[in-house]
């Protein structure tokens, strides 16, 4: 026969931190959308969607930024001339195939659903070109030094002359 102290059945003490200690950890595995609250009058639509060949390495400018928006349209034949970035841009290919020639004259296709990053400064000169016969369609956003324009346009690099 169990004894009473102060008018509590031994164990009693146990029996509530035991109780304390599952409402806490049922808490803890309760999804936070039950806590959360649906938005009204919003409403959202995915411009363009692209996956990378491994990781995206984004170095934003030191100092103020400016995040620019924009979607490009090369035309069949078409191409941007030979230019850098003074920033760091992240594009996606939407449709056509664009066909790149870096500063190094190596050659990189990107295909619609594919995204890459194009590296900021005179180092990174490249050149985009559509050699399809549909138009190429980019989504792209620019992280540029505050008051930076989107690119500067450059000669040829040697490899590419002649």
């Amino acid at each position: 026969m169990e004894t009473e102290i102060r008018g509590r059945r031994p164990g009693a003490r146990l029996r509530k931190g035991l109780v304390a200690a599952g409402t806490i950890a049922a808490m803890a595995v309760v999804p936070s959308a039950a806590l959360a609250t649906p938005g009204t009058g919003v409403s959202g639509t995915v411009l363009a969607k692209g996956t990378s060949d491994g990781r995206l390495r984004i170095k934003p400018p030191h100092g103020d930024t400016d995040v620019t928006v924009r979607t490009i349209t090369v035309a069949p034949g078409g191409s941007t001339g030979w230019h850098h970035h003074p920033g760091q841009l992240v594009a996606v290919v939407q449709s056509g195939t664009l066909t790149r020639t870096l500063d190094d004259c190596s050659v990189e296709e990107t295909f619609p659903g594919q995204a890459f990053i194009e590296p900021a400064g005179r180092r990174h000169v490249h050149i985009g070109r559509n050699l399809g016969t549909e138009p190429v369609v980019l989504y792209v956003t620019y992280l540029l030094p505050k008051g930076a324009p989107l690119s500067v346009d450059e000669p040829a690099p040697a490899c590419a002359q002649g």
